[in-house]
């Protein structure tokens, strides 16, 4: 018998086959600038958007890929008491079955994408196969966050990442989530290093003038859906070749990416 090699093929189909959320829309994807956590708990100005989406969820996957190995259990236990406190029920995802944990993504009804390595972030999601199990996810309706590495991984490649490349990647393609790159932990105008982060932004589009790169500071969110962009909380910048303009809380941007 060859039952063995049909249960993979299923649990494959399961992990790829795009599930409806109940009365959902695709999305939405929330961005996290960094430093999103106040103890255990979110911090107040991200709570109120992030419950809205996550309320009543009971199967939040939380990716924690982009920590060392060591430092998971502990960022797993805080999160869980995070997503608690939005009304949510959230776990780590296990990737020591590959085949077990996309099927497990593929029903899931929310994902969250802590902060660490870019690098290797992206690299277990292409090394997994669970890149495009996330995509189907989000376009089936199910809400999306990350923060920092989760934030970075969720533009259309990792251009504009602060972090050392501390692991091989087989191609900088990340979700696609969102039109453009993104560059968490922006720097505050008050801030001396504020000029240097928009001058490296500033040649990285010299040198890719069709791409787009989104800035978020530490401490905001932004929300993608519909097509559209709006700054929830604290600070952002929206980077052209040539142009660019901060963000305004609650403003609706719909050029990103053009």
């Amino acid at each position: 018998m060859k039952v063995p090699g049909l249960l993979v093929l299923l649990v494959t189909l399961l992990a790829v086959a795009p599930c409806s959320v109940a009365g959902a829309a695709p999305g939405p994807v929330f961005l996290l600038g960094g430093n999103s956590m106040k103890g255990a708990l979110f911090a107040d100005g991200l709570r109120p958007a992030l419950r809205e989406h996550f309320q009543g969820r009971t199967r939040v996957v939380l990716v924690l890929e982009a920590l060392h190995p060591e430092d998971r259990g502990a960022m797993e236990a805080r999160l869980r008491e995070a997503f608690r406190d939005l009304g949510a029920e959230a776990a780590a995802l296990d990737l020591a079955d590959p085949a077990a944990a996309r099927a497990r993504l593929g029903a899931a009804d929310g994902v969250f994408i802590v902060g660490g390595e870019t690098f290797v972030l992206l690299a277990a999601l292409h090394r997994h196969g669970l890149l495009e199990v996330i995509r189907s996810r989000v376009r089936a309706g199910v809400p999306y966050a990350g923060s920092s590495a989760g934030a970075n991984v969720a533009g259309v490649l990792i251009g504009t990442t602060n972090d050392f490349p501390v692991a091989d990647i087989p191609s900088r393609t990340a979700l696609g989530l969102v039109p453009g790159s993104i560059n968490p932990h922006h720097p505050l105008p008050v801030s001396a290093e504020f000029r240097v982060r928009a001058a490296k932004i500033r040649a990285y589009l010299r040198f890719n003038p069709a791409e787009t790169v989104l800035g978020i500071a530490d401490t905001s969110m932004v929300r993608w859906q519909d097509g559209r962009l709006t700054l929830i909380a604290g600070a952002g910048w929206l980077y052209h070749a040539g142009r660019e303009r901060e963000l305004r809380l609650g403003e609706d941007v719909d050029d990103l990416g053009k």
